[in-house]
């Protein structure tokens, strides 16, 4: 009974034995809190990071726009006219307006002829067909433009219809003197003319005189007219549809 008493371990050793070991093994954040350098490091990596994130946010918001970017530019327009843009144009720069040319009669005063032929029109009635039906001998083909002459039968001066560049300049046998005048995507085209008053290559104005009105052997029982062809696109079209009213 004495030698185990002995051999027992009285309670003040057993609790100095728990208290040594727990205090001998300190937890790993204790371990790591525990030094000095440990809380200025974290600080410091926590201030590189948001002041990372401020340079990245303000670089981003000062990216310049790339060339696919449209920007749409609204100008407040006063009563007089003027823009808040002017105040930086350059004085150098050329203003440009852009305005489409409306087709005009290719004569000086449209109450002087009168359309004797009309334009073939697929969706016409029969009446057009049969009136828009040119005749050589036995050979009947449709009229691909008007055909403008005086009530008196004399010739009148042939007026381009737009402004453009004269792109032919042409004596045809059967079709009298040809010119063409195109501007961009639209031609016109003035047949059963005299001597043209252009060459191919003249910049012409809308109005300008072409030539005067004369006989093409095609169409010899108009007399004096004119035939007007109007293309856009390298289409024709009836050019009553383009011209203003009388």
């Amino acid at each position: 009974m004495n030698e185990q008493n002995k051999n027992k371990p009285s309670h003040e050793e057993s609790l100095k034995t728990n208290q040594g070991e727990t205090s001998s093994q300190p937890s790993s954040w204790n371990r790591l809190f525990s030094k000095r350098w440990v809380f200025p490091a974290v600080y410091t990596a926590a201030a590189a990071i948001i002041l990372t994130l401020v340079w990245v946010y303000q670089d981003a918001g000062h990216k310049p726009l790339s060339t696919d970017t449209a920007a749409v530019v609204t100008k407040d327009v006063g009563a007089s006219g003027d823009t808040t843009a002017d105040a930086g144009k350059d004085p150098n720069a050329l203003e440009v307006t852009a305005s489409a040319e409306s087709l005009a009669w290719p004569v000086a005063n449209p109450s002087d002829v009168d359309v004797v032929k009309p334009y073939y029109d697929e969706n016409g009635t029969e009446e057009n067909h049969i009136e828009a039906m040119v005749q050589n001998g036995d050979t009947f083909t449709p009229n691909t433009g008007i055909d403008l002459a005086r009530e008196d039968n004399k010739t009148f001066d042939v007026k381009s219809a737009i402004s453009g560049e004269v792109t032919r300049v042409e004596d045809v046998p059967t079709l009298g003197t040809v010119v063409e005048v195109t501007q961009g995507n639209l031609k016109t085209v003035y047949q059963s003319l005299g001597e043209a008053k252009v060459k191919q290559g003249d910049q012409v104005k809308q109005g300008d005189t072409l030539a005067a009105a004369g006989r093409n052997e095609i169409e010899k029982n108009l007399g004096n007219h004119l035939h007007f062809e109007v293309y856009q696109d390298g289409k024709v079209v009836n050019p009553s549809d383009l011209l203003p009213q009388k």
